[in-house]
Order: C-alpha cells, then sequence, then structure tokens
C-alpha cells in the first residue's frame, strides 16, 4: 500500500513509520525540515517530504492510497497558545487533507486526543465517543476543533474518515519530560521521584501496539461508500498513575522511592479518563513490562 503520513517523526509516528516499512508498505512521510529525526532507529527510510502541512501540493501525494495523520502540535506541557494550535492542528491539516482529496486520496486515518473530551470525562466512568467535548486546554480545544471540522469535511466530500481518539500512549521515544521516562530515568538513577498522590485514572498503552493498531486499521479493506467514524484507542485496563509507577518502579528494582503528595496536580487537571463505548483495544503490556529489558540498564557510578 502507498500510505501518505503526517508526524513521522513524532513519538507514535515514528513507531508506525517503522513498522509500516517492515510490512512492505511504500510511505511517503511530511516533516518539516531534513533535519529532523525519528524518536527510533530506523533499519528502512521512507520518501521524505519536507514541508509544513499547510506547503503541501497535490502533486506531491500523487500515488498514495490513504493519508495517516500523526502529527500534532505541542501535544506535551507547556502548550501554545490557542492561536498557533488551530493555525497547525486545524486550519494546516485542512489545508493538508483538502490537497490529499485532490490528489485522489478517498481514505484518512487520525489520530486524535482522549484530551478532547476535558471536563466531561469525570461525568462518565468509561467516556463514550459521543461525550460533549469540553477540552481545558489550548492543544486539547484545537484537537477536538479538527474532530468537528474533519467530520464535517469527509462528509461534505464523501470520503472515509477514522479519528481514533488515543488514550495515554508510553514507550521508547516518548519526551523525556513525561512521566514514563521520567519514572525509568529516576528508577535506573537510584534515585528518588517526587510526584503527586498519583490518584489519577489513567489508560497507559505501549506506543507499539497503538502504532501497529494505526497500521491494521490502514490495512483494511478500503470501504465502498464514504464512512465517517469516531472511535476510543484504549487498552480497556484503566489504572492509577500510582500503580502504575509501583509495576514500573518494582520491575526496575529501583532503590530510590516515590514520594507521594510531594508534586501538587496541575491547575484543573481531570482525574479520570476511562474510555468507554465505540472501542479499538490494544494489547496492554503493563503485565509484561520485560519487553523494555534490554534499553533498562541501571545507572551505576
Amino acid at each position: 500500500m502507498n500510505i501518505a503520513l503526517t508526524g513521522g517523526t513524532g513519538f507514535i509516528g515514528s513507531h508506525f513509520l517503522k513498522q509500516a516499512l517492515a510490512a512492505g508498505h511504500t510511505v511517503r512521510a511530511i516533516r518539516r525540515n531534513h533535519s529532523s529525526q525519528t524518536r527510533i532507529p530506523m533499519d528502512q527510510q521512507p520518501a521524505w517530504l519536507d514541508a509544513q502541512l499547510d506547503e503541501v501540493a497535490a502533486k506531491e501525494l500523487q500515488g498514495c492510497e490513504v493519508l495517516v495523520h500523526l502529527a500534532a502540535h505541542t501535544g506535551n506541557v507547556p502548550y501554545d497558545s490557542l492561536a498557533n494550535c488551530l493555525r497547525w492542528n486545524l486550519m494546516a491539516v485542512l489545508a493538508l487533507f483538502e490537497q490529499a482529496r485532490l490528489a485522489g486520496i478517498r481514505r484518512f486515518v487520525v489520530a486524535g486526543s482522549c484530551f478532547e473530551y476535558g471536563r466531561s470525562a469525570e461525568r462518565y466512568e468509561a467516556i463514550p465517543t459521543d461525550a460533549p467535548l469540553e477540552p481545558t486546554n489550548s492543544y486539547a480545544a484545537s484537537k477536538a476543533a479538527a474532530s468537528i471540522a474533519l467530520c464535517q469535511w469527509a462528509q461534505e466530500h464523501q470520503l472515509s474518515l477514522e479519528i481514533l481518539r488515543v488514550f495515554h500512549v508510553f514507550g521508547e521515544g516518548e519526551a523525556e519530560t513525561r512521566f514514563w521516562p521520567s519514572l525509568r530515568r529516576a528508577a535506573l538513577a537510584g534515585e528518588d521521584l517526587p510526584m503527586t498522590e498519583g490518584e489519577q485514572i489513567r489508560d497507559f498503552m505501549p506506543v507499539e501496539a497503538v502504532a501497529r493498531t494505526f497500521l491494521d486499521r490502514v490495512s483494511l479493506p478500503v470501504p465502498s461508500a464514504s464512512l465517517v467514524q469516531v472511535f476510543n484507542l484504549s487498552s480497556c485496563e484503566p489504572i492509577s498513575i500510582r500503580c502504575f509507577a509501583e509495576r514500573w518502579w518494582k520491575h526496575w528494582d529501583a532503590i530510590g522511592s516515590l514520594l507521594f503528595g510531594r508534586v501538587s496536580y496541575r491547575n484543573g487537571e481531570v482525574m479520570r479518563y476511562e474510555a468507554g463505548e465505540n472501542l479499538i483495544s490494544v494489547g496492554n503490556m503493563l503485565q509484561r513490562p520485560g519487553m523494555y529489558q534490554a534499553s533498562s540498564q541501571r545507572v551505576s557510578g
């Protein structure tokens, strides 16, 4: 299959790219410039297209059968301004998708975010995909706006669109400031880790499984008619951050301590994100942390 890809140098995108190439797919991957590097080592390289999303022309996407959109602007704290998030997560994406449509692409697979639900997540034990979108930050607001806009755009042009709202992803290539890399760094260095009380309920998924799920969706037969769908992408195994930390701390035989309650919750933090109806479930590797053993050697000295 010929795949057009955004976000190929990002966290999920790097793993998707590696898996897609290993499976024999042809990938035309858009990146901001030639100096952008993937988060993990690659055995093969795609056909790179160096351009901003809204600079890509239809002729550069000719021959591609599907567009997989994994790029995101400032998906981690600190988030950019709302204006910039809307520019890159909504307007630039719409411009790219329109060029893809003109190039003959009829199928689109998009990474959404559980953070689009925001405050409404706290009114559900498990969030359905038709829950109100009440985001609490600029990034999530721009992703929610993009979900609404892309669904309308796909309906107008009678295209196939899947939005997979991704819950919490962890693993190799994740930004070092995020929770799992911070946990691993402290554990392997023999240091203590100050953290919140860890009461937040999250749905953690290993990045390899998330990338594989996106690739599986791309590999499904092309629908004979236009179809717009929104799914929650989840492990179906919600867990408290405290329990998640303790499991990995034990796995790494950490000699430091997890210092619960030393860090305050973020202002306005949503305490529970658990996926409900319209689920796509990935295999959860919380019970199989040995997959990371090769890169988890204790720091000495």
